[in-house]
């Protein structure tokens, strides 16, 4: 998860066990078939946005990548990761405002569940492409989760941007073509349905 005041973050993984936030996953299914969808080998580096302790890492581990990037406002989200994970596991772990982050190298996979719709003012968001389209190679593929239209309006007191297909698709500009889209309901910890809209696209 992402916004821009970190110490909100580290607020919420400090006061919380990863299975008491909204958003926790024992298995992040949808998007570990999106990455499938990619076509990626287990040589493509994968670029995990706003990764928190999103057990997404430890199932791209499972299935053989090695080449793992999990970025985060909070130090503690990742440090909840690491530790269920050996020390040697093949992950480069970066606390940043993805806003302004600098990509250690071109990335195949861009995955974001829950970062970009906490962007709810046209810079940032424009910022934030601007930093994924450097990141991507051409013919990479980003993986963009955020709430639906019909999903909540807020996410842990902090108001939302919500899209479907056609929003998200104009928002990424025509540099990419929307190759998947889909909603899922996911399930919070207290039964509480929360509606998202995922959307796989393809950076020309």
């Amino acid at each position: 998860m992402m916004a821009e005041d970190p110490n909100r973050w580290e607020g919420v993984y400090q006061s919380k066990k990863e299975t008491e936030t909204s958003w926790f996953e024992e298995r992040p299914q949808v998007s570990l078939d999106l990455i499938a969808a990619t076509g990626a080998t287990s040589d493509a580096a994968i670029v995990d946005v706003g990764a928190g302790a999103s057990r997404l890492v430890d199932c791209l581990l499972e299935q053989g990548f090695h080449r793992i990037t999990a970025l985060d406002l909070s130090d503690t989200g990742l440090a909840k990761a690491r530790a269920r994970l050996p020390n040697d596991a093949p992950v480069e772990w970066v606390v940043a405002n993805v806003l302004d982050w600098q990509p250690s190298g071109p990335f195949d996979v861009w995955h974001d569940r829950a970062a970009f719709h906490f962007l709810t003012n046209a810079a940032d968001q424009e910022a934030y492409l601007r930093v994924m389209d450097r990141a991507l190679v051409p013919g990479g593929h980003a993986i963009i989760g955020t709430f639906a239209p019909d999903g909540p309006e807020r996410c842990s007191g902090l108001p939302v941007a919500r899209y479907d297909a056609a929003l998200l698709a104009e928002r990424l500009g025509p540099g990419y073509r929307l190759i998947k889209s889909l909603l899922h309901d996911h399930h919070t910890p207290w039964n509480s349905v929360q509606r998202f809209h995922f959307g796989l696209f393809r950076k020309a």
